[in-house]
């Protein structure tokens, strides 16, 4: 069930960040949208208490392949360059390291891009279309802490990572990161140094 709800949540990532991605476009930013559960597209927590209801985890397959084809096309970013050197480094699952990284990068990441954080956050059901952006972004935002919480996304600390060899190795994640390229395509391009922090923050 973890590897379920961890995909769930690997989707919406690929969705969300391709939306505000630098290289969004006309094609992929509809892809994205789209992809982003509403009330046409049950969110993961359904899974978890519906356990195995086939309509929920189709609703999740069709929302991956459509948030798949936005990020082929506008690319992923900044979550997702963290994401993989603490899969590596830690042997987090990948869904699982985005999960984490979700509300924290998220929250870096809103003042450079309120009215695409805002969009996601009406395509989500957070926030209505009377909304100005500032709120909806925040609204958002929350919507991911509460998401995690829902889901039972532990912190590092909570899945077993050493504080110690954490903070050894952050400085490491914050340069591979950026190596990747992705967060180049995030609406605000970290320095190492945010992303340590970053790093220090989502430890727990």
């Amino acid at each position: 069930m973890r590897a379920t709800l961890d995909t769930g949540v690997d989707a919406l990532t690929h969705a969300v960040e391709a939306y505000v991605s630098r290289k969004a476009n006309p094609f992929s930013e509809g892809l994205a949208l789209n992809a982003v559960p509403d009330h046409r597209t049950p969110p993961p927590p359904r899974l978890r208490r519906r356990g195995r209801g086939s309509e929920a985890r189709e609703a999740m397959m069709l929302a991956a392949a459509q948030a798949g084809i936005a990020f082929s096309k506008a690319g992923v970013a900044f979550r997702h360059g963290m994401s993989r050197p603490i899969g590596a480094h830690f042997h987090v699952a990948h869904g699982l390291s985005n999960a984490m990284l979700f509300p924290a990068v998220t929250a870096f990441s809103v003042p450079a891009a309120e009215s695409r954080y805002a969009d996601c956050a009406r395509a989500l059901g957070v926030a209505g279309d009377g909304d100005c952006d500032v709120l909806p972004a925040g609204k958002f935002v929350e919507a991911l802490r509460d998401l995690c919480e829902d889901l039972e996304v532990p912190t590092p600390r909570v899945n077993g990572i050493a504080k110690d060899e954490w903070f050894r190795l952050s400085p490491l994640v914050a340069e591979q990161a950026l190596a990747s390229g992705s967060p180049a395509d995030n609406p605000v391009g970290p320095p190492v140094d945010e992303i340590q922090d970053l790093c220090a923050q989502i430890y727990g």
